[in-house]
């Protein structure tokens, strides 16, 4: 079951959903995380942070928007704490096996390459757990990361002190 799992999981990872950008150029990050909760609790989790007025995106301070929702899918906008740059992401969330699996993805909407964890940690931040250093709001589960994939130059490393 584990190897199915497994096989799934990279199968959804090259067909997941992006949010896409204005620049032909920019940094992005895919990440598909295991939840050990409900897709309902997750999705939970998500928009009250994003609604919170108390939970702060730890990553500079970013303001994050809610541009569509359904049951399965999430499409937010993230706006950088000096409101400069704004990176758009789509969270996708899918039961499996009594869990949820999380495909997210991440996209600069200007030029860049090197973005400092910026779409890994917009992606981590709405979804990781008390157990990972993060800041609940609703509902404290915690994740496991099956597949990080940045794009080339871009960072997914939540444990630098200036990432997530």
């Amino acid at each position: 079951m584990a190897r199915l799992l497994c096989l799934l999981l990279v199968s959804r990872v090259w067909a997941m959903k992006c949010p896409g950008s204005a620049s032909f150029i920019h940094a992005s990050a895919k990440v598909v995380a295991i939840a050990d909760a409900s897709c309902h609790d997750v999705h939970e989790e998500v928009l009250a942070r994003v609604k919170s007025p108390t939970w702060h995106d730890p990553h500079n301070g970013g303001t994050y928007t809610i541009l569509s929702e359904s049951s399965s899918e999430i499409e937010l906008k993230r706006l950088t704490g000096n409101k400069k740059y704004t990176d758009k992401m789509i969270l996708t969330l899918a039961a499996v096996e009594g869990k949820c699996m999380i495909m997210g993805c991440s996209e600069s909407q200007v030029f860049s390459i090197a973005d400092g964890s910026t779409n890994y940690c917009n992606l981590r931040n709405l979804y990781c757990g008390s157990a990972e250093g993060c800041r609940p709001v609703k509902k404290d589960f915690t994740s496991e990361e099956a597949e990080v994939n940045p794009s080339l130059g871009a960072g997914s490393d939540a444990k630098v002190p200036w990432s997530c």
